[in-house]
């Protein structure tokens, strides 16, 4: 017999298996029968009310064989001899979009500039700790791309363009924990996620696709109106049917390049501020209606989600939080030097006593106008770099970060001392109206406000601002076919993922880099039909 039912339960017994099980088989009065599994299915917290309460879906097996979880196996056909694609990047656009080449029996050459995860972790720990910044291996370049020290959270509202759940599978068939599954935000966690990219690597190479790491693209190979492959920094050139270009939101030579190539690029808005970092202890209070006391052994690390729309000079724009991370650190950004960038990210436990987020404002053509007539469409792109320019040089020229308590930076006091920080390079009391625009400082000031009026406690001088919050998402789009996926002008180009404008995080890049991938088999490798059945 198998059965699925929902059940409202407490914490304690939602986030621990031996407690779920027990109430499962004394609610479906089967305390006992034998030979029963019990598996949980889906997850979510309902803290709405003072009593938080936790939503779940279970199947159970009475005298029954469960059912694979996943379906999804690593059975891949061995491409050594198929037809070349070449893959700038190794982040989850460019690996998905490789096993997915895979499957339909065609080779992936994936090129990286940055280096592996074993060796990246090496230039995170010199920007931490001794403020040098590798230009090619950092928190936004090398094997996995940004998402890989940045939480790994899988959550996307961009479910339609692409098998959600397969993207879960195939994360969980590389040693993911099979808890993405379940929980209605899923997230691997900075710790792991290593070693869940270094097996979609391992998955690659045995196929008898390529990976090679500190490769960095200056050129293309281009013939009439098509591109037949990308020159790299020692002059190889790596051809093949096709180039799907995946090289995330921070490669600015690439988009350079594509504009002096005089390739169709189109500047896009983004959104900018800074990195909130509250202890994770008063974010707990707030969400869980907890008063003085902490949250206990069962209920995880609190999040939350704020948006507000902020006026300036006639115009509102949202000012929101971004890339929440419940106990988690803030880390350097950087990918070159001289500038300052702040992000966050979590271990899988989200054991950390801080917790941040990035709080941005939405930035367009109207922020950026004086860029416009210089720089074109990389205008976004380069005042992006000026505002994180700017930050380093207010900070003292290192990694250390601009920063201020927030309460301070509402009521416009320089802050006389700041807070306890997880950012290892270490904080800078300052005006962070000396390092932001007037119109994103204007925004953040009353977005805090309301804020603290939407989560009692959250505006205050127990909470320091970290700037800056900068690559939210790519300035530069670089638009594409909307059925093919190929480049507007050239063929054989598929822009893909974050940094071409077409997704925004970790399984919504992935999901891309599949589609271009069905979509180049499709047009250019023989494939009849691409499609995922």
């Amino acid at each position: 017999m198998k059965k699925v039912s929902q059940y409202v339960v407490s914490p304690n017994v939602a986030f621990d298996d031996e407690n779920f099980k027990a109430f499962i088989t004394k609610k479906e009065g089967l305390k006992d029968a034998e030979n029963v599994v019990v598996r949980m299915t889906r997850r979510s917290i309902d803290a709405r009310k003072k009593k938080v309460k936790v939503n779940v879906e279970a199947e159970i097996f009475v005298d029954e064989k469960p059912t694979l979880n996943i379906a999804y196996k690593k059975d891949y056909p061995n491409v050594a001899d198929g037809k070349r694609v070449v893959i700038v990047g190794a982040g989850p656009a460019g690996l998905f979009a490789a096993l997915r080449l895979i499957e339909l029996g065609i080779k992936p050459v994936v090129i990286e500039r940055g280096n592996d995860v074993q060796k990246r972790r090496k230039d995170l720990a010199n920007i931490n700790k001794k403020n040098i910044v590798n230009a090619d291996s950092n928190y936004c370049f090398g094997e996995g791309g940004a998402g890989t020290y940045s939480d790994g959270k899988l959550y996307t509202r961009s479910k339609k363009r692409g098998d959600f759940r397969r993207i879960c599978e195939i994360f969980v068939a590389h040693s993911a924990s099979e808890k993405i599954l379940v929980d209605a935000h899923p997230h691997i966690g900075t710790n792991k996620l290593p070693k869940v990219i270094q097996e979609m690597r391992e998955s690659i190479l045995n196929a008898g696709g390529e990976v090679h790491f500190e490769t960095r693209v200056e050129d293309f190979i281009l013939e009439r109106d098509e591109i037949k492959g990308v020159v790299t920094q020692n002059g190889n050139q790596i051809t093949g049917e096709a180039v799907l270009l995946a090289t995330g939101h921070s490669a600015r030579d690439i988009f350079r390049l594509l504009d002096q190539k005089e390739i169709t690029i189109e500047r896009k808005p983004f959104a900018l501020g800074v990195r909130i970092e509250h202890p994770q202890g008063l974010i707990d209070k707030i969400q869980y209606h907890l008063n003085d006391r902490d949250r206990g052994e069962y209920l995880p690390a609190a999040a939350y989600s704020l948006v507000s729309q902020v006026g300036y000079k006639g115009q509102k724009k949202g000012v929101f939080s971004f890339c929440m991370c419940p106990g988690g650190f803030i880390v350097p950004s950087a990918t070159a030097e001289g500038e300052v960038v702040v992000n966050g990210m979590s271990p899988s436990r989200r054991d950390s006593k801080f917790s941040n987020s990035g709080i941005v404002v939405s930035v367009d053509d109207e922020d950026f106008s004086e860029y416009i007539q210089k720089y074109g469409n990389l205008a976004a792109m380069e005042f992006q770099a000026a505002v994180e320019k700017r930050a380093c040089e207010v900070a003292g020229g290192t990694q250390v970060a601009p920063a201020q308590r927030v309460a301070d930076f509402v009521y416009g006091k320089i802050s006389s001392n700041l807070n306890e920080t997880s950012y290892q390079p270490g904080l800078l009391s300052v005006d962070m109206r000396e390092v932001l625009p007037e119109a994103i400082a204007h925004r953040l000031k009353f977005g805090f406000k309301d804020f603290g009026k939407k989560m009692k406690g959250y505006m205050t001088n127990e909470a320091q601002i970290v700037g800056v919050e900068s690559r939210t998402s790519s300035p530069v789009r670089i638009p594409r076919e909307k059925e093919s996926c190929e480049h507007i002008s050239l063929k054989r180009l598929f822009p893909c993922g974050e940094g071409a404008g077409y997704a925004g995080g970790i399984a919504s890049a992935a999901m891309d880099g599949e589609l271009c991938a069905n979509r180049i088999a499709e047009i250019y490798c023989g494939v009849k039909d691409a499609s995922l059945k």
